[in-house]
């Protein structure tokens, strides 16, 4: 007997066999440095890691630290943009626009320059093959510790009003009640 099998069975059988042979389609799953749960933001601290590879071990870890660092800021900003968001509605009078802008903005300088009371959770490093190093940067900063420096540079900023100032300081404080409140 002469048994011919179509083509379109043969290529689905070798389609399901390849498919079946590939052990992880996604790839491989790799783990990182600082990447648990314990390294991630929450209600008390920001927090974020930085990576940084480079054929000279301190512009490695230059680099690990300045993308963290640039991590931690954003997260900063954003924060500060939903707090100042959150109490716009408070603040009353034809300063308010002008408190909020200059909030924002006061973060902005902040962030740009300077962190309060960063704290570094950790650091690895590794060196490669090639003999470069790769270096894995953790650090957090108290989102307290960062609203009570925040509210020292607006007390000390000449670049606005009183009473922009005043609301300012009465946003942080509030924003500071709320942070103790959660612990």
């Amino acid at each position: 007997m002469n048994f011919r099998i179509p083509s379109l069975v043969v290529v689905f059988v070798l389609a399901i066999g390849t498919l079946m042979s590939c052990s992880n389609v996604d790839g491989n799953q790799l783990k990182m440095p600082f990447s648990g749960k314990k390294y991630m933001s929450d209600a008390r601290h920001f927090r974020s890691v930085g990576m940084g590879q480079s054929a000279n071990m301190s512009i490695a870890k230059s680099k690990a630290e300045l993308e963290s660092k640039k991590a931690l800021a954003q997260q900063v900003q954003t924060n500060l943009k939903v707090v100042s968001d959150n109490y716009a509605q408070e603040l009353v009078g034809n300063q308010a626009a002008e408190a909020i802008e200059r909030f924002e903005s006061l973060a902005r300088e902040v962030t740009n320059t300077t962190i309060g009371d960063i704290r570094t959770l950790g650091e690895e490093i590794y060196q490669l093959d090639n003999q470069s190093y790769r270096v894995h940067v953790a650090i957090e900063v108290k989102k307290k510790a960062m609203m009570r420096f925040l509210k020292a540079k607006a007390k000390n900023d000449a670049k606005i009003s009183e009473l922009v100032r005043a609301q300012m300081v009465i946003l942080l404080d509030k924003e500071i009640e709320r942070l103790e409140q959660e612990e």
